[in-house]
């Protein structure tokens, strides 16, 4: 937990956050929010917002095909390292989508040619291709949007009300970093390593989407900054020296966090993975964690007036674990800025 920033000394920004995890799940924006806010303790929702809006920080698609928080001066490498396996596909599902690749690149020359300057809504990017004769109907419009950010054209930036905008990479990150292709993988290694360890090689590989070789490589360019310890009988890597604070306090997690994303095997957090996913559906309810694991999952109801967050246990709950349980949950009122309303079952 002390390496996922959930306790112990953190850095004291957004930008300084996103850049210890190297990249961060940011596929549910609200829960990407709160995965931010569970980390900087006292910060409301709008600070972060505030902060996210001096481009520090991007959302794109880095690896996996799934959009994550990373640096903004890091995005190139990233997406030229990891992205570039999605982008290998591209092909194959523009086939099915009845999309050529003269049609995919024309998009991509209408949306720059439309964010110059600027940030659109999604809605407004949509209408700028449809204008520019481009078809956007079933899931082209949004591998067309996916394959712009893919190409290191353009990114995703903050909302603008409840809805997603975009820009130009390079208006938002005009200094990009430009390591050398070994230099990116043992920076990935060492970032991935320090935010998540102890960890199985093999979660590397997982998270980052790249093959065991490049992986393998990236930890022995990270050198001295990693070592290998023995958890339970399993070789893991962790960072060098990294301190070990104890467990025991209660924390109120959103679902798509790194605590439970980032790790092929989860069986460190829970027993039960189906109640956090239910029907293995790829959508992770929000966790309430003590010591390290999963004691129960909460969702919430926003009025103007407050929130109400209602726990399920995934075992009986004590008065004393329903008391920690609600104390667990104040941060998250106090980062909306409304009134706390528990329901337990």
């Amino acid at each position: 937990m002390t390496s996922l920033l959930l306790r112990g000394n953190a850095p004291a920004s957004v930008a300084g956050v996103v850049e210890w995890f190297g990249a961060m799940q940011a596929q549910d924006v609200n829960s990407a929010l709160w995965s931010l806010g569970c980390r900087l303790p006292g910060w409301s929702l709008d600070q972060i917002n505030e902060a996210l809006e001096d481009r520090s920080v991007l959302r794109t698609w880095p690896m996996r095909g799934t959009v994550h928080f990373v640096p903004a001066a890091d995005t190139h490498w990233m997406l030229e390292l990891m992205g570039s396996r999605a982008l290998a596909g591209a092909a194959k599902r523009r086939d099915t989508l009845g999309l050529d690749e003269a049609t995919a690149d024309r998009a991509v020359e209408i949306l720059a040619a439309a964010l110059k300057g600027g940030r659109l809504t999604r809605s407004e990017c949509l209408t700028a291709l449809t204008e520019g004769g481009v078809e956007i109907t079933g899931q082209r419009g949004y591998h067309l949007l996916w394959y712009a950010s893919q190409r290191a054209v353009t990114a995703i930036a903050p909302h603008v009300g409840k809805e997603q905008t975009f820009v130009l990479l390079d208006e938002w990150a005009p200094a990009p970093r430009r390591p050398s292709r070994e230099e990116a993988l043992g920076l990935i290694a060492l970032r991935y390593f320090r935010s998540h360890g102890p960890a199985p090689r093999k979660d590397l590989v997982g998270w980052t989407g790249l093959t065991m070789t490049d992986c393998r490589t990236g930890i022995a360019a990270a050198g001295d900054a990693l070592t290998t310890v023995d958890v339970d009988g399993v070789e893991m890597v962790m960072a060098a020296g990294a301190p070990d604070l104890g467990a025991g306090e209660w924390l109120a997690l959103p679902g798509f966090d790194e605590y439970m994303l980032g790790y092929k095997d989860r069986s460190l957090m829970t027993d039960d993975v189906d109640a956090i996913v239910p029907g293995g559906n790829g959508v992770f309810r929000s966790t309430l964690v003590q010591a390290g694991r999963v004691r129960a999952t909460w969702t919430r109801t926003l009025t103007r007036k407050g929130v109400t967050v209602t726990v399920e246990p995934l075992a009986t709950f004590s008065a004393s674990d329903r008391r920690q349980a609600e104390a667990a949950l104040e941060p998250y009122a106090a980062y909306l800025g409304l009134p706390l309303t528990v329901k337990n079952p």
